[in-house]
């Protein structure tokens, strides 16, 4: 039985214009497909554009270049009723749960805000529909009249999914969600995430840089590297045999719990720094850190290329 594509991206571009001429390329031609009812992890180093892309597919930014569809609609041309559908159906969490919730607003109206704005209710309903809301996000009815600064962090990020959920979408992407979070809240997140999955058939576009998290939470994963995608793969096929340089040297960087296995594990050291993203490398732009870097590589951007079955790459050890 064929997937559907809930979500494309086709050739997406972000450029920034930085002091003068000067231009910041934070997505430099990303292409991925994200499939209804499934979760897609996003990972790679600070400044690599995961967060950007997230941004970008749901309209905090204008793309430079490239294409997003959304139930097979381009979202950048979409205005009026299907513009708001579109915003419907697809919500984000942010990473910062104190700085993304209103401090002026009660929980009540925060998580209720979206729902008037579409009116699928109205009164006493909304009131229902919000300690319903809370209390499958974990919290309880009297959360409702108190304002975010009087729960903790793991509370408020709670609070920020059920905003999300309030306008019942199809598609959430969830950026860094619990990078803000104490490790003990972070499994409390995630899990309540999956089961969220599982009870509304949602999807889920999962940006983080906790790599284990992300194999926890994610059917695929893609990794970044300046702007671009590197390598995409099922989950268990990418951690178990990762094909490009950066995603080995990423997952080898992964604390191991047995001291047997950590020993036996080979680890795969990065020389020198990321480059500066205003000024990237010719060729592969991973060519001046890469263990396995060819003539080549300095010379022609490697092409995206499905080198097996479901399993994409951008590296010319695969031409």
């Amino acid at each position: 039985m064929q997937r559907k594509k809930l979500l494309e991206v086709k050739q997406l571009k972000k450029h920034f214009r930085v002091g003068g001429n000067s231009i910041l390329k934070a997505i430099d031609g990303v292409t991925f497909d994200v499939y209804k009812g499934e979760t897609l992890g996003l990972v790679g180093e600070s400044g690599c554009g995961k967060s950007t892309t997230g941004r970008t597919i749901i309209r905090l930014y204008d793309p430079t270049e490239g294409e997003v569809l959304f139930n097979g609609k381009n979202v950048h041309d979409l205005k009026g009723k299907e513009e708001k559908e579109f915003r419907r159906g697809l919500q984000m969490i942010f990473q910062d749960p104190y700085a993304s919730l209103s401090p002026r607003k009660t929980v009540r109206d925060i998580i209720a805000e979206g729902i008037k704005a579409r009116k699928l209710a109205s009164g006493k309903e909304i009131d229902e529909i919000v300690h319903r809301l809370l209390h499958t996000v974990g919290l309880n009815s009297d959360h409702a009249a108190r304002f975010p600064h009087e729960f903790s962090g793991g509370q408020r990020q709670r609070i920020g999914i059920a905003r999300a959920l309030a306008v019942e979408p199809e598609m959430i992407i969830a950026d860094e969600p619990i990078s803000a979070l104490d490790v003990s809240i972070q499994a409390q997140v995630v899990n309540l995430m999956r089961q969220l999955q599982q009870e509304r058939q949602l999807t889920y576009l999962f940006i983080a840089h906790d790599l284990a998290m992300v194999k926890h939470m994610s059917d695929r994963v893609g990794v970044m590297y300046l702007g671009r995608m590197v390598e995409l793969a099922s989950s268990d096929d990418l951690y178990e045999e990762p094909l490009h340089p950066y995603t080995q040297a990423l997952l080898s960087s992964i604390p191991v719990q047995e001291p047997n296995a950590s020993k036996k594990r080979e680890r795969v050291l990065l020389r020198g720094e990321v480059p500066n993203p205003m000024n990237v490398p010719s060729g592969c732009p991973f060519q001046t850190r890469c263990p396995k870097a060819m003539p080549e590589c300095r010379e022609v951007v490697p092409v995206w290329k499905e080198v097996r079955p479901a399993h994409w790459a951008a590296c010319h050890l695969y031409n």
